[in-house]
């Protein structure tokens, strides 16, 4: 048997993004569980265009076994007027088989966004990602407002999970939403642990 992980799985374009899969990352292995990170290729109107199966830098693309075999999900997308990136929308059109299977029902999930303004949809985005998730069966968890920076923010937070906004062309991630990043991801992966306990 292979040794449990979570599964963050993103698209990222100018890598805001990426950097909150990060700090996910970072919580869910404080949370005491392998965290791996895949992400999507990007989707092409030329219909002739391919990519290798190996991206030059980054994040190894997601497989279907990779998503089967996690014990659970944090996804992340950068928003797309109020919706997740087409590149995710895609790959989740393919996924019927594991639907078919229930390959997914009953782990946890989670999602986070970033954005280049203060209302650039991030909640709706949020909100988006978790729609194929709740068909998988998945259990979805955000972030309470026992977190103190859920209350302490000069930028955007939301419940339904960890954002970022890029600050007049700087996109590193502030002190709160790192911090709000890593916390979703030990959550998440506190459930992991606990919910495959029960399996």
């Amino acid at each position: 048997m292979s040794t449990p992980y979570v599964l963050v799985l993103y698209y990222s374009r100018h890598g805001s993004t990426e950097q909150l899969a990060q700090s996910v990352a970072t919580g869910i292995e404080q949370a005491g569980i392998e965290a791996r990170l895949r992400t999507v290729p990007s989707v092409s109107p030329d219909t002739e265009a391919t990519l290798s199966d190996i991206p030059d830098t980054g994040a190894l693309y997601c497989t279907e076994e990779d998503l089967a075999q996690a014990a659970g999900l944090v996804m992340g997308s950068p928003t797309r007027f109020g919706n997740m990136a087409s590149p995710l929308r895609y790959f989740w059109d393919q996924t019927s088989t594991l639907w078919l299977n229930g390959a997914l029902v009953d782990k946890p999930a989670a999602v986070f966004t970033s954005t280049s303004t203060l209302h650039g949809g991030q909640e709706s985005t949020l909100l988006s990602m978790m729609l194929p998730l709740l068909h998988h069966g998945m259990v979805i968890t955000g972030l309470p407002f026992t977190e103190k920076d859920l209350h302490n923010r000069t930028s955007s937070a939301a419940p339904y999970g960890a954002t970022h906004i890029e600050q007049g062309g700087d996109n590193a991630l502030t002190g709160e939403e790192h911090r709000l990043a890593v916390a979703l991801g030990k959550r998440l992966g506190k459930l992991a642990i606990t919910l495959q306990g029960h399996a």
